[in-house]
This record gives C-alpha cells, sequence and structure tokens, in this order.
C-alpha cells in the first residue's frame, strides 16, 4: 500500500505553517515533507513532530532567496561556499529531526555561464555534501523540475539527473523523481519509474493540468499507486500539489490509503 506524506508547503496552507502538523495528523497522515525548515528552531518542529506523531521524510538543503525568486544555488559557480555552509546548517536540523533524505534544488542556471560549467559546479557540490550526508546516514536526493513553471531550471530530465549521479561516482545519491514536472517534461511515468527504481529514493505527486490532488487532472493516479505496489516502491510518496479548494475537502482520493498507513 503506497506511504504518502503530506507537504506542509503548499497543503493546509489556510492556516499557519505550525499549525498544518495538527491538520496533517488529523486528516490521517503519519508523515510530512516541506521545503525548508530553516525559518524555525529544531526545537520548535520537533516538538510539532512529537505532539502528532508524525515523521518527517523529507526537507531541501537552503535554496538561496526563495522569497526572491531564486529555486537553489547548486549549479551556480560563484555560490559554492555559501552551497557549502548550507550543507552544514541542513544536516544539523536533518539530524535533529530524524530525517533520512534531504533533496538539493540545483537552482536556475545563471545568465552567462555556460552549461557545462553549471553542470560541473553542480556535480561538485554533490561529491561534496554526497560524503558529509553519508556520515549521518543521510541519502542526498536530486529533483528535475519542468521548465515551464520554473524557466531556466538546470536539472529537468530524468536521464539528465541520472547521468550526473554516475559522474559523481558516489552511492550516495539519489533521484527524487516528481510525477507532476516529470508527466510535464517527459511523459512514460510507469516506465521510467519501473526502469530507474533502484535510484528513486523519494516519488511528489501532483496532477497536470494546474499542480491540483490527483483526480482532476490526466494522470492516472490509481493506476500509478497500484503499479508502484506491484513493482516494489519502498519509499515515502509526497503529496506536493496546490488543493483545488480546501485541502481537507480534497482528500477524497486518499481515504482508501491513509487509513491503512
Amino acid at each position: 500500500m503506497p506511504r504518502f506524506a503530506a507537504n506542509l508547503t503548499m497543503m493546509f496552507n489556510e492556516v499557519p505553517f505550525l499549525e498544518r502538523f495538527d491538520k496533517a495528523a488529523a486528516a490521517g497522515f503519519q508523515a510530512v515533507e516541506f521545503l525548508f525548515p530553516y525559518d524555525f528552531p529544531a526545537e520548535t518542529l520537533q516538538d510539532a513532530l512529537k505532539r502528532n506523531q508524525l515523521q518527517l521524510v523529507l526537507h531541501n538543503l537552503p535554496g538561496g532567496n526563495w522569497a526572491g525568486g531564486e529555486r537553489g544555488i547548486a549549479c551556480h559557480p560563484d555560490r559554492v561556499q555559501e552551497f557549502r555552509d548550507g550543507v552544514g546548517r541542513a544536516l544539523a536540523y536533518a539530524t535533529a529531526l530524524g530525517v533520512k533524505q534531504v533533496n538539493c534544488l540545483a537552482g536556475i542556471q545563471p545568465q552567462g555561464v555556460p552549461a557545462a560549467d553549471a553542470r560541473q559546479t553542480l556535480i561538485d557540490n554533490l561529491k561534496f555534501a554526497a560524503p558529509k550526508l553519508q556520515v549521518a546516514g543521510i541519502k542526498l536526493l536530486i529533483e528535475p523540475i519542468n521548465t515551464f513553471d520554473i524557466p531556466g531550471f538546470f536539472l529537468s530530465h530524468t536521464q539528465q539527473a541520472l547521468d550526473i549521479i554516475a559522474e559523481t561516482k558516489s552511492d550516495n545519491i539519489f533521484v527524487q523523481y516528481d510525477i507532476y514536472h516529470m508527466q510535464r517534461m517527459e511523459g512514460e511515468l510507469a516506465k521510467t519509474i519501473e526502469q530507474n527504481l533502484a535510484m528513486i529514493a523519494h516519488l511528489q505527486l501532483a496532477d497536470n493540468p494546474g499542480r491540483n490532488e490527483p483526480g482532476t487532472g490526466e494522470i492516472n493516479y490509481p493506476f500509478l499507486f497500484a503499479f508502484l505496489d506491484r513493482i516494489g516502491y519502498k519509499g515515502w510518496i509526497g503529496c506536493e500539489y496546490k488543493p483545488a479548494a480546501a485541502t481537507e475537502a480534497g482528500l477524497g482520493w486518499a481515504a482508501a490509503y491513509l487509513k491503512h498507513n
């Protein structure tokens, strides 16, 4: 049976962030994920998780000036020291919060920086981060993101991510496969997941078009959930979607699954 984690960055956003833990638990989730923990002391997040008996399954490395439009800095040649400092910060939070996988956002390719330079910077940064996280028992993930929603995002295809991982020669870097993003960029969802199952450590979902909950668009989620069971996917599935209305009102798609989690 699929295991779903509520993405608190996008779900239950009608209430302040710290109240979303309570909402997720009340809806039947046993796990959560979100973009960044860094706006809160780790102890505050620990309390919210413990109070609701929730597991935090994923957060990201620091992503630069998010409010200013940055979407990660891992491919930015002039931000390497900032990236490395962020690894230490992420490691401290992940350790305190019991997180076993951390995602690295490659970022938007900087203007004037050749693709080859951006790629090498990303590879070097991953080679720096992966062993530090591995010592703490934490997997490093990278996520291809569609370039319709984020024009210029450097990492946008599954094979591109796999090639970069291979070049790092690390055994502690995996793919975060977002079904919505890859439907927009590639399609071939089931086949791609099955072929690369060993390298996919985490899934995320939303329907297309609209990035709303399953059942609102073109993706056959009942088929995919059964398929993931059949091929033996054991990881979490993060619900990184924008609720079409109130979050609780759109959770009918998950009712059969949440009660079994």
